[in-house]
Formats: structure tokens, sequence, C-alpha cells
């Protein structure tokens, strides 16, 4: 189901990535979930396409998550 607010995400998400990158998941999994729940699994589908929202913006170094360039 679409997220509200950031702190509605799970914790793999909310604990491990900064709030901006947070932000970007949840505009993500919220438009995903709009655009394919026809689709069998679109939960998953829209999880699928956060993450790789959040890549483009974000990458990890060590344990933490940085936006890309530094």
């Amino acid at each position: 189901m679409p997220y509200r607010v950031v702190d509605d995400l799970p914790d793999s998400v909310r604990l491990h990535l900064p709030l901006h990158a947070q932000e970007i998941y949840l505009a993500a999994f919220n438009n995903a979930w709009q655009q394919h729940s026809r689709e069998f699994d679109h939960e998953a589908t829209a999880h699928r396409i956060a993450w790789a929202a959040v890549k483009r913006r974000y990458h990890k170094v060590g344990d933490d998550w940085v936006p890309i360039g530094r």
C-alpha cells in the first residue's frame, strides 16, 4: 500500500537512507504503486522502482548512503 510519510517506510529504508533519499523512495514507490496497480506483484515492482530511483541520486560508501558526486 502507498506510504503517507517517511516514518511509514520499511525499516530497511528508514533506518539506512538519509532523509532526502527516503523522500525520493516514498515518491517513487507511491507513483509506481499507482502505475503498476493492475500487475500481479505490483508491490514488489514498486519497491524495485523506488530503490532504482534512490540509486540514481545516491550510492553506498561503506555503510552510508551519500549523494552521487561526493
